[in-house]
């Protein structure tokens, strides 16, 4: 059987679903595709600020860029500060996934019990997730304000000193966590308790009559139960918190200095920011980080496929 006719007969029993999938597959082809494949080629070259296609008045100046192979990438990769960024952008993301996940899970457990208020307290805690990131950053920006945020006045008015918490390496990076985590917990919270309330009423209360106290029933009932929504939930916000853009850049600008940088606000730095702009060094940046969340998801896979889950 021909190549054609193989597709005709995989095709033919689902030809109204594939019907309905072409025009958003054509779509998300040129909207991703397009600038997915112009960034690879890109980063093989050596493109940059002086040597790409441009308009000056009425004259075009064309391109006069090389395809460089993966030099790009060598250099990259035996430069000191992407491994220093990666370090600290796998350090930041472990941070954020752990402590959004642990309080998220723990939120969602309360949350799941009979309680008075419990709907104006969902509401509450899923406010932060309804606001745009950008209105929520410059918010706290303002609270971390080294004079007149409310942080450092609280914390005069109690005879504490004040905390320069976005000038200070330190207290700046514990300043983009908390920041993160506050974004990221409702989105946890919303996932779990979705997940808490699937979970059969039946396990818990014939763990109850057995003899299992809470903590049993939480370790050997609800975790279990919570292990497909708990990686979903895990893998996506790794994701999301691997390139989260906004909390870092409107924030600290990646300062102090270079202490908060994270590989995505770099890759932006070095094509909009830095001068000369650098297009295929910015381009291989984010090939890089491609790469890397592939792989996360990878390991992710086999994970799910050695406790016996798909994905």
């Amino acid at each position: 059987m021909t190549l054609a006719a193989r597709a005709r007969r995989a095709l033919a029993p689902h030809w109204y679903a594939w019907t309905m999938v072409a025009p958003v597959t054509v779509v998300l082809g040129v909207i991703i595709g397009f600038p997915l494949v112009r960034g690879v080629y890109l980063s093989l070259t050596d493109a940059d600020e002086a040597n790409v296609a441009r308009d000056i008045g009425m004259n075009h100046l064309p391109a006069t860029y090389h395809f460089t192979g993966l030099d790009t990438y060598r250099a990259i990769l035996t430069d000191p500060v992407f491994w220093g960024r990666l370090g600290w952008t796998v350090v930041w993301t472990v941070a954020c996934v752990g402590i959004t996940y642990l309080i998220g899970l723990g939120l969602a457990t309360l949350l799941n019990r009979p309680l008075r208020g419990r709907t104006a307290y969902r509401l509450a805690l899923i406010l932060p997730w309804a606001l745009p990131a950008f209105v929520s950053v410059f918010t706290w920006r303002m609270l971390f304000n080294d004079r007149n945020g409310l942080l450092n006045s609280v914390l005069t008015g109690g005879g504490i000193g004040a905390i320069p918490w976005l000038n200070d390496p330190t207290w700046a990076k514990l300043a983009v966590i908390a920041v993160n985590v506050w974004l990221g917990v409702p989105f946890m919270l919303v996932a779990l308790l979705g997940g808490l309330q699937s979970l059969p009423g039946e396990l818990y209360e014939a763990a109850e009559m057995d003899g299992a106290g809470p903590w049993q029933r939480f370790r050997h009932i609800t975790l279990p139960g919570l292990r497909t929504v708990s990686s979903t939930v895990i893998l996506l916000s790794t994701i999301w918190t691997f390139n989260m853009f906004p909390v870092i850049f409107l924030l600290t600008r990646g300062g102090p200095g270079d202490a908060t940088e994270i590989l995505v606000t770099y890759a932006y730095r070095l094509s909009f920011v830095d001068s000369p702009r650098d297009f295929s060094g910015s381009a291989a940046w984010g090939v890089l980080i491609l790469l890397i969340l592939c792989a996360a998801a990878v390991l992710h896979r086999r994970a799910l496929r050695k406790q016996g889950e798909t994905w």
